[in-house]
C-alpha cells in the first residue's frame, strides 16, 4: 500500500497542501454554551401552585416565603405556567438560594437571564429584588424591569458561589419570577472568509504550477 509523504513533494507543492490541510482542521464548531442551571418551576409540586411553598427542587428558601403561583392558581399572568411570587403569605419576603454552589474559572463568560413578570397585582409597596454570584455579580431590581433580564460578565478569579434572589417587602404580593438560566458561553473561534479559503487553495496552486515548470537538472 503506498502512503502519500508530503515530505517528498517540491517545497513550494508541499507549503500549499500543507497551509491548505491545515483550514481544513482549523474550521470551528459552532460557538455553545454550558447550562449550570436552568428552571421554569413548571415541574414543582406536580404542576400545582401552592402558597408558602419551601420544597423547590433547585433552591433552598433561606428567608421569608415564596409562593408557587399559576396554571389557574392565582394565576395573575395566563398561559405562563408555574412561576413564583418572591412575596410569600407571610408578610415577610422571600431569599431563595440554590442548591448548587457552581465553581467559576478565571476567563470564563457567565450569562445569567431570568423574567421577571412584574409585580403580584394589587400591591402597591415598593418591592425591590437584588440578585447576585458571590462576588462575580450583584445587582439590585423593581417592578420598573419587568421583562426578560439578561446578564454576562467575564471571570476575573476562581470563584465558587451559589445564585441568590433576595427580595424586600412584606405585603404578602411581591415581583414574579420565571425561567432562570445560569450558563458558561463557550467562545468559538472565527470562522476564515471564503476568500480567505480561496486564497489559501490558489497558493497552493502556486506549488503544483512550480512543479510543472520545473526543468530537470
Amino acid at each position: 500500500m503506498n502512503l502519500f509523504n508530503i515530505k517528498s513533494l517540491p517545497l513550494g507543492l508541499a507549503v500549499g497542501i500543507s497551509t491548505t490541510l491545515g483550514l481544513a482542521t482549523e474550521i470551528p464548531s459552532a460557538s455553545a454554551q454550558t447550562i449550570l442551571l436552568e428552571d421554569n418551576f413548571n415541574a414543582e409540586n406536580g404542576g400545582v401552585g401552592e402558597l408558602n411553598y419551601f420544597d423547590l427542587a433547585n433552591w433552598d428558601v433561606v428567608d421569608g416565603s415564596v409562593d408557587l403561583i399559576g396554571n389557574g392558581f392565582f394565576d395573575f399572568f395566563p398561559s405562563q405556567g408555574l412561576f413564583l411570587d418572591l412575596d410569600g403569605t407571610t408578610r415577610n419576603a422571600g431569599t431563595v438560594v440554590s442548591k448548587t454552589a457552581f465553581t467559576f474559572n478565571p476567563g470564563q463568560i457567565v450569562e445569567l437571564s431570568f423574567d421577571l413578570l412584574g409585580q403580584n397585582p394589587g400591591r402597591t409597596q415598593n418591592n425591590n429584588l437584588t440578585v447576585s454570584l458571590g462576588t462575580l455579580f450583584e445587582e439590585t431590581f423593581s417592578v420598573l424591569d419587568a421583562g426578560l433580564i439578561t446578564r454576562q460578565f467575564t471571570v476575573e478569579q476562581l470563584t465558587t458561589a451559589n445564585l441568590i434572589f433576595d427580595h424586600t417587602g412584606g405585603d404578602n404580593g411581591g415581583l414574579v419570577l420565571d425561567d432562570v438560566m445560569l450558563a458558561i458561553r463557550n467562545p468559538s473561534k472565527s470562522v476564515p472568509e471564503p476568500s480567505s479559503i480561496v486564497g489559501l487553495l490558489a497558493f497552493s496552486g502556486l506549488g503544483f504550477r512550480s512543479l510543472r515548470q520545473r526543468k530537470p537538472f
